[in-house]
C-alpha cells in the first residue's frame, strides 16, 4: 500500500484552495494526494499545485488518484491505494453554490427554510468516507469539509470518528482578527454557527440576527455587529478564506505539531468552536468561564429552532420552517429518520430536488 500525509477527496473549488494553499505555505516536506473522477480537472491540479510549491519554494508535492467518488466501493478503494494519514472530505453532491443561486422551488425552499435542507446530500460522500476509515482499522484523521457543523453530528452518530471541518466559524474568526477593530496580537475567539454567517452577507445596517460571540483577550464583545461593522462577506461561498482556513491545521497535523484556532463540528459537535490540536487530538479551546455544556447548547439552539438535529439515539429531525417545508412535500419524514437510514432518505430527497428544480 503506498502512502501519503493527505488525501484531498473532491476536484471542485474547495479542494483547490485547500491544494493551492497547502502548495503556497507548507514549511516541512508533505505529500499530497487529490482524488476525483475527472482525469483533466486532476491533472491541471497536480500541475498548479506543484507549480505554486515552486513558486513559492515550499516542500509539498502533488499527486493525483482517479476514482468515481460516488461507486459503491469508492471510498475503501481509495484508502486501500493511498494510505493517506489524514483525509480532508471535500466532495458533495450538492454544491455550495446553491446559497447564492434563485429561480426555482429547490432554491426557495433552502433560502427559506434554511441550508440544512442539503444535509443529507452533504452527508453522503463524508458519511462513506467515515464507513471506509472504520472498516479499515487504521489511525487515519478525517476533516470533513462538507457541511461540519451539522453532517459531523450524523458522521458521530453512525458510530464513526471525524476530528472536526473547515470553514464557517474559522471565516469568522479570521475576518474578525483581520478587522481594524481587532487590536494586532489580540488573542481572538468565537463560538459561531453556520447560521451566523448569513447576517455578515448583509449591509451594517441589516444585521439584526442574533450574533455570534466573541472574545478579544479574555474580554467578550458586547456588541459583536457594532464592533466588526467593517466587515462584508459576499453573497457566494467564501471560499477564499473556508477552503484556506483549515490549512494551518492540516499543516500541523501532518507535521505532528501543535496548533490553536477555530474549527466546525469537533468531534461531531454541532457548530463551531475555539480549538486546540495537541499530540493530534483536536480539544474545545473555551473562553474562561465558558463551559463545554454551555458552548454546546448556544451553538446546538440554531438547528433545534429551524434545521436539522440529531437526537442522542440517531434519530435525525428536521425541524422549525425547514421541517414544515420538507414535511409538505414528503410527508413521511414528519417524524424525522435513523441515521442509519441516511442513503434511502438520500434518494428520496434527490427525487424531490429534482422535481423542484424543474418548478
Amino acid at each position: 500500500m503506498a502512502g501519503c500525509d493527505i488525501l484531498i477527496s473532491g476536484t471542485g473549488g474547495f479542494a483547490a484552495r485547500i491544494a493551492f494553499d497547502i502548495a503556497a505555505t507548507a514549511r516541512e516536506p508533505v505529500e499530497i494526494v487529490i482524488a476525483g473522477r475527472n482525469a483533466e480537472r486532476l491533472n491541471w491540479l497536480r500541475t498548479a499545485a506543484n507549480a505554486r510549491a515552486a513558486l513559492f519554494g515550499t516542500e509539498a508535492r502533488f499527486t493525483v488518484h482517479g476514482v468515481d467518488l460516488l461507486a459503491p466501493d469508492a471510498s475503501d478503494e481509495v484508502l486501500a491505494a493511498t494510505g493517506p494519514r489524514i483525509v480532508v472530505q471535500a466532495a458533495s453532491i450538492q454544491t455550495s453554490q446553491v446559497i447564492a443561486q434563485s429561480g426555482n422551488a429547490w432554491t426557495r425552499l433552502v433560502a427559506e427554510g434554511g441550508l440544512s435542507a442539503t444535509a443529507v446530500f452533504q452527508a453522503l460522500i463524508s458519511s462513506r468516507m467515515a464507513a471506509a476509515i472504520t472498516r479499515s482499522g487504521q489511525p487515519v484523521t478525517l476533516v470533513n469539509c462538507s457541511f461540519p457543523d451539522v453532517v459531523n453530528g450524523m458522521i458521530r452518530a453512525m458510530g464513526h470518528d471525524v476530528a472536526g471541518g473547515m470553514g464557517n466559524v474559522a471565516i469568522l474568526s479570521n475576518v474578525f482578527a483581520g478587522s481594524r477593530a481587532t487590536p494586532a496580537g489580540a488573542q481572538i475567539k468565537v463560538l459561531a454557527h453556520y447560521q451566523n454567517l448569513a447576517a455578515w452577507r448583509r449591509k451594517p445596517e441589516d444585521r439584526h440576527a442574533r450574533p455570534p460571540r466573541v472574545w478579544l483577550d479574555g474580554e467578550e464583545v458586547v456588541d459583536v455587529y457594532a464592533r466588526f461593522a467593517d466587515i462584508q462577506l459576499t453573497p457566494e461561498p467564501v471560499i477564499e478564506i473556508s477552503g484556506a482556513s483549515g490549512v494551518p491545521m492540516l499543516l500541523a497535523m501532518a507535521a505532528g505539531r501543535s496548533w490553536r484556532g477555530h474549527v466546525p463540528g469537533p468531534n461531531g459537535l454541532p457548530g463551531g468552536y475555539p480549538v486546540r490540536l495537541t499530540g493530534g487530538t483536536l480539544d474545545l479551546d473555551l473562553p474562561d468561564g465558558v463551559t463545554e455544556a454551555e458552548a454546546v447548547a448556544w451553538n446546538a439552539s440554531f438547528e433545534e429552532s429551524n434545521g436539522l438535529v440529531v437526537r442522542p439515539d440517531g434519530r435525525v429531525l428536521f425541524t422549525g420552517l425547514l421541517g414544515d417545508r420538507i414535511a409538505g412535500h414528503v410527508p413521511e419524514l414528519r417524524d424525522g429518520f435513523s441515521v442509519r437510514d441516511l442513503e434511502p432518505v438520500c434518494d428520496v430527497l434527490l427525487r424531490l430536488r429534482s422535481e423542484l428544480e424543474r418548478a
